[in-house]
């Protein structure tokens, strides 16, 4: 199943990609040849603003197609730059990647999946979940001879892996934004089909049927009467050679069988009509549910001028037939064509029964909702069986058929059927079978009718036999005496399960057997490692459920341990005890009786022991957020009054300044204060401030080193007066700090910015330790770079009218 694809991918406004995927189907026309496109509407229109994803984060869009739909148009235009040679090196959990599936959310964690052939095939078909690196511009166009109605979702995923889940210290990388333009059109003539619209399409009305002779063998009188006919309004069609002629159906419950079968063949001119000429034409029937059948893309195929064409456990939903006219060439008349007509047949078993000629029990099972946060829990029970209605499990015994196919002892089947609301495809099925002894039963499941041995989505038979191909077939236990199984997404409509009953002749040995059906929101309550949210898609209209994990386990269902606990505990000393390094610059503050730079840095290294304490999990002393603020703030005060300390001025503008700095700090940690912008923003500030206070020192303690507002008009005086007040700064700097200590502290400095960038998802843990120490080691290299003032510095330098004013202040004698 194919679909035209356009994308365009241009890295550095150099080479344009240009990759065009087709495929060419048949030119289905009907008797009515049609002459050009037929007419189309607009059953739906949506424009998606610009959404922003983070890394690690996901958008779905859901996407509804009537029945009688024509194109699906996509367009959606990014800002991603993704270099698909590059792929196959690229880390899946930093790579931008769009997956669409049929009838519920995708979930790429689930998938072993290849980006690189992905990315060199292009996108081939949507039969089943296919996940494609994601583009700059995707545009495509699909027609309903490619797709089936239904609904659809598009899954936009910045990342994938088990660490997409996992609860992280901190999130950073690359972020990409996109817009969505999605229109659904219809044709404007109900009876038109195909790529243009230009296809007949003859619907097949059904009526009860008391004689059916190709279930005649059939003894149940009950059956016969639940047998119905279908055909057309028109008695008769003609067609010539490859020509097809299209019919639709429409099957609205769960039925047993379908047969398609032609009668009255013949051929459209007299000379010809014989019964053995007749014979010798071959009427292929190509049968697709869904979609429009081709030569090449059918679900089923039969010469219904040989055999008719039976389908056993029909989907439900719409069915297309396409009846093509073969080997008129034989009759040597280039204008011959054949005449029929066809007529289909619909098994429908009794209200109770289904299964292979209606005799084992079916049972629909009634929905009861879950009162809790989350919304479409709910559990199934039989109408009829026993079970109590505040309990999930009900016993099976009770229920089970009685009576087996043809005599065969292990061909014993029992069918329960079930209903998924619309807006629930974002839950999971829930099947579980426990026993006091080993348990002998089979479990088939398919959507949209009841399962077969032939005919099934997922099946579980025991630990070695299972739906292991399935993405979406989580089995999380599997003993002799109990099976625990998930159905991941699960499609919203008609679901059948069906219970296979083996080993019949150990029956006696067999205990009670009890079984429940739900639906959860989340696989095993996120393993107990997470905790269990839901969202809604683009449109609002499906909810769908998560996991969001703990620090040390990731995955859809928070099963697979990421960190183990070894390194958990490593991870937290690394985290908690490199806070000590704080005591460097608290004790050498101290210790200059600097008393607000001693309580900011030690307030600093305390809170930031006590954030990272709760971020792993070990304590929370105050809430989350609480501590991640203090945190923060106090880590860019001490930073910022570092450079303040390095400044001799008063203390009136050292509080002027110092009050400035907490209202900026502060909306730096209220307002994402994980932004790797942040440590650039501070070390400004903070440099600014020193700036400024070296400003306030010079102009109100230095005037006589400030250049002149006029400057001489010897330009060799002013040179020299430049460089002498320069000489003079250089040596009053020299003077004020060590140069030593100063080189010490820009090192450490540098260290810590490098390490603040080298974080990642990963490697937070060592990278922010070794942050702590540095960011602490440099704030005490530039505080001991201060040197010990002279108290005369801070004092204008003496003069003769100083003199002459301190004498005249001495008492005078006598």
């Amino acid at each position: 199943m194919a679909f035209n694809l356009i994308l365009w991918y241009q890295p550095n406004l150099v080479l344009i990609v240009f990759v065009l995927f087709s495929c060419s189907f048949c030119v289905f026309s009907s008797t009515d040849e049609a002459g050009g496109s037929g007419e189309t509407f607009t059953v739906s229109s949506f424009s998606y603003p610009e959404t922003r994803l983070r890394p690690f984060d996901l958008r779905y869009i859901r996407v509804d197609l009537p029945p009688w739909f024509s194109v699906l148009s996509i367009a959606l235009n990014s800002n991603v730059d993704l270099d698909i040679s590059r792929i196959e090196t690229a880390s899946q959990s930093m790579l931008p990647i769009i997956c669409f599936r049929d009838g519920s959310p995708p979930l790429p964690d689930a998938l072993n999946i290849s980006m690189t052939n992905s990315a060199i095939s292009g996108i081939n078909g949507l039969d089943v979940e296919q996940c494609f690196p994601m583009q700059k511009n995707i545009t495509m166009t699909l027609t309903n001879n490619q797709i089936s109605p239904g609904v659809w979702y598009i899954g936009l995923f910045n990342g994938i892996g088990p660490t997409r889940t996992q609860s992280k210290m901190i999130i950073r990388g690359p972020a990409y934004s996109f817009i969505a333009n999605i229109s659904v059109e219809a044709c404007a003539n109900s009876m038109m089909r195909g790529n243009f619209c230009n296809s007949t399409v003859y619907p097949l009305s059904c009526t009860s049927s008391g004689n059916y002779n190709a279930l005649a063998v059939m003894a149940n009188t009950a059956v016969m009467e639940n047998v119905v006919t279908c055909r057309s309004s028109f008695k008769m069609f003609c067609g010539h050679e490859g020509v097809p002629n299209f019919f639709s159906l429409d099957i609205m419950n769960v039925a047993e069988e379908l047969t398609f079968t032609v009668k009255d063949v013949r051929f459209n001119t007299t000379s010809l009509n014989s019964s053995s000429a007749a014979n010798d034409v071959h009427l292929m029937c190509f049968v697709r549910h869904g979609a429009m059948p081709s030569a090449t893309l059918y679900d089923y195929t039969s010469d219904l001028n040989k055999v008719p064409l039976v389908i056993h456990s029909p989907l439900i939903g719409r069915w297309y037939i396409s009846i093509v006219p073969v080997n008129l060439t034989t009759t040597r008349d280039s204008n011959a064509g054949v005449c029929y007509s066809m007529v289909s047949h619909l098994l429908q078993c009794p209200f109770g029964k289904g299964g292979p000629n209606c005799t084992m029990n079916s049972y629909m099972l009634q929905t009861f909702v879950r009162r809790g946060p989350t919304p479409f829990e709910s559990y199934y029970l039989p109408v009829s069986g026993g079970a109590s209605h505040d309990s999930a499990n009900f016993p099976l015994e009770p229920l089970l058929s009685n009576s087996s196919y043809n005599g065969q002892p292990d061909n014993i089947w029992t069918f329960f059927l079930l209903d998924i609301p619309r807006g629930g495809a974002g839950g999971n099925i829930h099947v579980q079978l426990s026993s006091d002894v080993k348990i002998n039963y089979e479990i088939y499941a398919r959507f949209g009718g009841l399962p077969s041995l032939v005919s099934w989505d997922y099946y579980y038979v025991n630990k070695t036999r299972r739906s292991d191909s399935s993405m979406f077939f989580k089995l999380y236990d599997s003993r002799d005496d109990k099976a625990d199984f998930y159905i991941m997404y699960a499609r919203e409509g008609t679901w059948g399960f069906g219970l296979r009953h083996v080993n019949t002749s150990n029956d006696s040995l067999k205990g009670p057997t009890i079984m429940s059906i739900s639906l959860e929101r989340c696989p095993k309550h996120c393993s107990s490692h997470g905790e269990c949210k839901f969202s809604f898609d683009a449109s609002g209209l499906t909810s769908y459920s998560f996991c969001s994990c703990d620090r040390n386990h990731g995955g859809f269902d928070c099963s697979i341990e990421i960190v183990t606990h070894q390194g958990h505990v490593r991870q937290s000393i690394f985290l908690i005890v490199s806070n000590a390094a704080a005591i460097l610059p608290a004790y050498w503050a101290l210790r200059k009786k600097a008393l607000a730079e001693w309580v900011l840095f030690t307030s600093s290294g305390i809170s930031s022991g006590l954030y990272h304490a709760c971020d792993v999990g070990t304590w929370c002393a105050l809430s989350y957020n609480v501590l991640q603020f203090m945190d923060f703030w106090l880590s860019f005060m001490a930073v910022i009054s570092t450079f303040l300390y390095l400044a001799t001025i008063d203390e009136v503008f050292k509080r002027a300044i110092h009050t400035v700095i907490a209202i900026l700090t502060a909306l730096l940690a209220a307002t994402k204060a994980t932004r790797s912008s942040n440590i650039l923003l501070v070390i400004v500030i903070g440099a600014l401030g020193l700036l400024i206070g070296w400003l306030i020192e010079i102009s109100t303690k230095y005037r006589s080193l400030s250049i002149p507002v006029r400057f001489p008009l010897n330009l060799h005086l002013s040179f020299q007066t430049i460089k002498t007040w320069i000489i003079s700064l250089v040596r009053t700097l020299l003077r004020r700090y060590n140069l030593a200590y100063a080189m010490a502290g820009f090192a450490a400095l540098a260290m810590a910015a490098v390490s603040w960038t080298l974080e990642t998802s990963e490697n937070y843990w060592f990278w922010h330790s070794f942050w702590h120490i540095t960011i602490y080691t440099s704030s005490f290299f530039f505080l001991c770079s201060k040197a010990n003032i002279v108290d005369s510095e801070n004092h204008l330098p003496a003069n003769g009218n100083y003199e002459l004013t301190h004498q005249n202040s001495l008492p005078r004698s006598g």
